[in-house]
């Protein structure tokens, strides 16, 4: 049996203990894995983050010690809510900065979709660890611009729930609100109080996740934009307010820029910081407490490391490289679409080990809900390549195109040959995220295809590598396809 080599699946050795901070260097992931929120259920902390318009949609990772992690679910394995039998969801829509949280006996995680409002996924009851079976979505708030919700179920069973406001869509922004909900978390018993306004000193303040500790409701959330924001924390006696606020985590001196929203669980806090091409990669931070206040990192500052001593830049962890040679009945959970999943998109050929994919409409290959991709590693030039054969449909060939792809605001493709014979395709990213495409017959002799360019960011997500196979919209019953033998996705030295 062929192995899957996989790049961030991997177990940690260790054993854990909540007052231990182990050796380690930031990004912990160095992934695109935006607005991260975790919990730590048992022995195992669990993370979700935006999936926006992708499918696997809120993937859930999992964790022994919060450093190392693997993939262990997706509460919507197959479609975005709320839009009906179309291929897709806007780019950039959907999934917005989910959280994840543990209450009698089933997993909830809340998220805000821009243009509808705020859903809810309960697992069913008596569920004590993820993988697990997951209800059908809620809409529980519905309201354009509602993002960022995150629940707080206090002692005597009431549920609050704080969110923040999309300007594009509610035509306002750097404001929180709380309501009440059922104590099932499903229904709003008691509408919106905005408990803070930060325009005058926190502007785009948003991503809050709801906490109380000894008699304090806090709240924490970033403000002042993704790159160059810092991270606020806000506290009350009361779910309501008023609040007190104070700045618990900015950039200072370190390399680290934002720091954006995440999550505090036991000693530590996790953020997210957005590095260009590569997306929003995720930190792990000490965190204490002194005064009711929470000091995160190094009084203040992001650290690279839990000692930071040799360790002057927030890079170091190993891009490990992956052989995928689609040997199993389902995909591996590293790769998603860029829309709804369907059936009809591809075949994982078991007997000779090769995936097929078919062509399917769409516009063009940028809004296109078929590709399949994933995620590229920050700080890391790379090669993607694959071993590849493209099959037009004979009647409609001129309008059919299939090949590699490099997904984002201004997506580059690599297209194949239709000769139905094998063909090598390569694609070389280097730490400036320049990008060159080459094809080869025999994997000795490459030649360079098309103008180097630059890799870019998608919407509100990194770039992402994977494969592509359309087609135009006019009627034809049936598709060409381009079969995959193996991908490779090796980190370079240079």
């Amino acid at each position: 049996m062929k192995r899957l080599l996989l790049a961030l699946l991997f177990l940690s050795t260790l054993n854990f203990q909540l007052s231990t901070i182990f050796a380690y260097t930031n990004p912990i992931l160095p992934y695109d894995f935006s607005d991260p929120d975790v919990i730590r259920l048992g022995k195992y902390y669990y993370m979700t983050y935006s999936t926006f318009a992708s499918t696997p949609g809120l993937q859930i990772l999992r964790s022994e010690d919060a450093i190392h992690w693997e993939y262990a679910d997706a509460a919507l394995p197959d479609t975005i809510p709320g839009y009906g039998d179309r291929d897709a969801c806007p780019a950039g829509c959907g999934v917005w900065a989910p959280s994840i949280r543990f209450n009698q006996g089933r997993f909830y995680i809340y998220y805000g979709d821009p243009d509808i409002g705020i859903f809810c996924i309960r697992s069913v009851p008596k569920t004590e660890a993820i993988p697990c079976r997951w209800e059908p979505a809620v809409l529980v708030k519905a309201g354009k611009g509602l993002i960022d919700p995150c629940p707080l179920w206090d002692a005597n069973g009431r549920c609050y729930l704080v969110h923040a406001f999309a300007g594009s869509r509610a035509g306002f922004k750097s404001a929180l609100a709380v309501c009440e909900l059922s104590p099932d978390g499903l229904q709003v018993i008691r509408e919106d109080e905005i408990v803070y306004d930060g325009h005058a000193d926190n502007p785009t303040c948003e991503g809050p996740k709801f906490y109380k500790r000894n008699a304090f409701y806090y709240i924490f959330c970033p403000a002042g934009g993704v790159r160059k924001g810092r991270q606020l924390c806000l506290r009350s006696k009361s779910p309501y307010g008023p609040y007190e606020v104070q700045r618990v985590l900015e950039q200072g001196d370190s390399p680290v820029n934002g720091p954006h929203q995440g999550a505090w669980v036991d000693n530590w806090f996790f953020h997210f910081q957005d590095v260009g091409a590569a997306g929003r990669i995720v930190h792990l931070q000490p965190l204490k407490w002194r005064m009711g206040w929470p000091v995160i990192g190094n009084e203040g500052r992001p650290m690279a490391s839990d000692k930071e001593e040799g360790n002057p830049k927030a890079v170091g962890m190993t891009v490990e490289p992956v052989r995928d040679e689609f040997d199993r009945r389902f995909l591996a959970p590293e790769w998603q679409w860029s829309g709804n999943r369907r059936a009809l998109y591809y075949f994982c050929q078991i007997d000779s080990s090769q995936l097929r994919l078919y062509t399917y409409p769409a516009d063009d290959v940028q809004t296109a809900s078929n590709l399949l991709l994933r995620k590229i590693p920050a700080f890391t030039a790379f090669t993607f390549e694959a071993r590849v054969r493209f099959t037009p449909n004979p009647r409609n060939q001129d309008h059919e195109e299939a090949g590699l792809i490099v997904h984002g605001r201004q997506s580059r493709t690599l297209p194949i040959p239709g000769d139905e014979q094998w063909w090598l395709a390569r694609m070389v990213v280097d730490r400036n995220n320049v990008c060159r495409c080459y094809l080869s017959r025999d994997g000795k002799s490459w030649e360079l295809i098309g103008d180097e360019f630059h890799v870019v960011a998608g919407e509100w997500v990194g770039a992402r590598v994977g494969l592509y196979a359309t087609r135009d919209r006019e009627p034809i019953n049936d598709a060409g396809y381009l079969d995959v033998d193996w991908i490779t996705f090796t980190p370079l030295t240079r």
